[in-house]
Order: C-alpha cells, then sequence, then structure tokens
C-alpha cells in the first residue's frame, strides 16, 4: 500500500470515530466497518445479589435492560431477551473492573448517571465530553455496590 493509500485510510477510520459513520470512501472504494464488539456476555462474583440486582437493574434501565433470568443467587440482564451481564453470589468477588455500555445517545448516558446515582452508586466522573478519546465521546462513569467502574458512553455528535 503506497504512503498516499495509508493516508487515505487513516483519515477514513478517523471519520468512522468522529462521526460515528460505519462506511466511507478511500478513493474509489468504500471502506465499511463493523462498529461493535463481539462478546457474548460476561459475568462476575458480587458481594450482595440482591444489592447489584437492585442496582443494574435501575442504573441500566435507562438503556432499555432488563431482567433475562435468574436463580438463587445470580442472575442475567441485557435487552431484547438476550442476557448480556451476569453476576451472581458465586465464586470469589472480582477484582474492580470497568464495564463500559453504549448509549444511543447523550440524553442515555445522562439518564443512567441519573439513575446509578439514584440506586447507590458513587460518582466517578459527570457526564461529558471526553475529549482524549474522540471530540464526540459523552460518557458518564459510577462506581457499583462492588467497587466496578461503570461507564454509559455515546460516540454520537449531538
Amino acid at each position: 500500500m503506497s504512503a498516499q493509500w495509508g493516508v487515505a485510510l487513516n483519515h477514513c477510520v478517523k471519520e468512522v470515530q468522529e462521526r460515528g459513520v460505519s462506511c466511507c470512501n478511500v478513493g474509489l472504494i468504500t471502506k465499511c466497518y463493523t462498529l461493535h464488539m463481539s462478546l457474548d456476555h460476561i459475568g462476575f462474583g458480587v458481594k450482595s445479589f440482591a444489592a447489584s440486582r437492585s442496582f443494574y437493574e435501575q442504573a441500566l434501565a435507562p438503556l432499555g435492560y432488563a431482567w433475562i433470568g435468574s436463580g438463587e443467587g445470580w442472575g442475567f440482564l441485557g435487552k431484547n431477551g438476550k442476557g448480556e451481564l451476569w453476576i451472581g453470589e458465586i465464586g470469589t468477588v472480582a477484582t474492580p473492573v470497568h464495564l463500559a455500555f453504549t448509549a444511543p445517545n447523550r440524553a442515555a448516558v445522562d439518564a443512567f448517571y441519573t439513575a446509578a446515582l439514584a440506586a447507590g452508586g458513587k460518582d466517578n466522573g459527570a457526564p461529558g465530553i471526553r475529549e482524549q478519546y474522540h471530540p464526540n465521546y459523552y460518557a458518564a462513569f459510577v462506581i457499583d455496590p462492588d467497587g466496578h467502574n461503570v461507564e454509559v458512553v455515546s460516540h454520537q455528535a449531538e
């Protein structure tokens, strides 16, 4: 690949990141990107299923998450009938992790932040632009009952 094509491709990737588009043009070629991860679900142990269930149920409701299924001391949260986040009082409580959920817009980020604080989460970064990532990276951060850093982010320009 020539240096010129490399520059054009880098511009294309930057356009995808900044504008949230899924396709851009590189010369006569249209380059498309899939803007999602391929994880099926993630799970971890919690100290108190009841406390964590209450927190995540309230905090993620603005994003459309609901309980998909549960058993004694464990459960799955997700959207459209598909479990995406598993938590339970099984095994060791994980060292705090960083979870980042995608929001469709900035209003949903704001709604998450308000709901998460009302559910007992601790502020770890009010909603706002994080330009160090890219100009449209609008996120909020809250610490859950087990010390996990829960982020909700929108990449949409508004």
